[in-house]
């Protein structure tokens, strides 16, 4: 904790009450917190004010898409747990709630936070599903590093890859370091992409998963810091059709659909690749309707933007935001650097394979 926790939290939990005037006493609860800080230097929210503090978090950080009623997002309170597996564990479980048959359901998971003498877990993946990305320039160009880091640590890739291999997913402790956990492929939904009037895009085989669950950004409530806090609205259609299928950088589908819709990809003042890029879109948006996934256009989000950039709270270190910091940002793409030093050995772990058999156990750990 930080120095000055005493006077943000204060302010969070004055914040807290004048939205709840059945919370109870103002002046107990700034005492309780004063006294629980002056003792161990920290302090624990009560599930309401941790619940509270998410929702705000996650409505003013901009990654709200329109339509996710914040009000009544689910907050899962999982603060007992620090050890990797049962992080993991519990990833798989959010996405499974999270993907809901299709009908994207809205999720925060908050694991154990940042305490004095006892950080709390760290998740190194930007999201939860991310694909491979190969030295040869096969699957999301974006990750080329990442997937080396993670073969250098023990990760195999399949015998035969693909543009869409399921990257582990990589939770890091201080005591047990990183570790490696493969994502149960029948917890993936995966929406295959077809266009509405062109028949052969299909045969391209694109597909891309269903629910985009954010984990590598700190959830900072009141002077607490939940390093791992992976949250969930829905897709935009351009996140995918334009920034992870069409731009050079990720998979550079665009001049794939333009060679085949026969445009001159001569130069870039013919627009080949906007026209490219608007054919990817519309097939994102037809598919993922035809597969009743939950998903929302660019030109919605864009009034929603405005809407939320109008509303906009001013910052402060009191008031509830989700945070990403160089270094998390950094894991996410190249692997390192890890956040706990010190816990690492020469060998590597290996990734763990299967998390579906974690799950059914994971309600008998004793340790959390």
């Amino acid at each position: 904790m930080t120095p000055d926790v005493l006077p943000v939290a204060e302010e969070f939990v004055r914040m807290f009450h004048a939205a709840h005037s059945d919370a109870g006493s103002l002046s107990a609860r700034i005492a309780q917190v004063r006294a629980e800080i002056a003792e161990t230097g920290t302090y624990r929210h009560t599930t309401n004010e941790l619940a509270y503090g998410a929702r705000i978090a996650l409505r003013d950080s901009g990654w709200c898409t329109s339509g996710v009623p914040w009000r009544r997002l689910k907050v899962r309170d999982l603060r007992g747990y620090r050890n990797a597996a049962a992080v993991a564990g519990e990833c798989v479980e959010h996405l499974r709630l999270a993907t809901n048959g299709g009908e994207i359901r809205p999720l925060v998971t908050v694991f154990a936070p940042d305490a004095p003498g006892s950080p709390g877990p760290v998740i190194w993946n930007e999201q939860l599903i991310r694909y491979a990305g190969y030295a040869d320039g096969m699957g999301d160009r974006r990750y080329a590093q990442f997937t080396e880091t993670m073969q250098g640590m023990g990760w195999r890739p399949p015998a035969r890859r693909t543009r869409f291999d399921l990257l582990p997913l990589v939770v890091e402790t201080q005591h047990e370091g990183p570790r490696l956990f493969t994502l149960p492929s029948e917890i993936v939904h995966e929406v295959p992409l077809e266009h509405p009037t062109l028949p052969w895009f299909g045969e391209m085989g694109l597909r891309w998963h269903a629910v985009p669950v954010i984990s590598n950004m700190r959830l900072s409530i009141g002077g607490v810091h939940y390093p791992a806090a992976p949250f969930n609205s829905w897709f935009v259609g351009a996140e995918i059709g334009t920034r992870s299928l069409a731009e050079e950088g990720a998979y550079g589908v665009a001049r794939e659909v333009a060679d085949a819709l026969g445009l001159d990809t001569s130069s870039e003042r013919t627009l080949w690749r906007d026209f490219a890029t608007v054919h990817l879109n519309a097939a994102v948006l037809h598919s993922f309707d035809k597969a009743s996934v939950t998903i929302t256009d660019h030109h919605a989000e864009a009034l929603h933007r405005l809407a939320w950039l109008r509303s906009r709270q001013r910052s402060s270190a009191a008031r509830p935001a989700f945070r990403l910091d160089t270094a998390a940002a950094a894991r996410a793409r190249t692997g390192a650097p890890a956040r706990f030093t010190a816990a690492l050995d020469e060998t590597r772990p290996q990734p763990t394979s299967r998390l579906a058999e974690l799950l059914r156990q994971q309600h008998s750990l004793t340790s959390v």
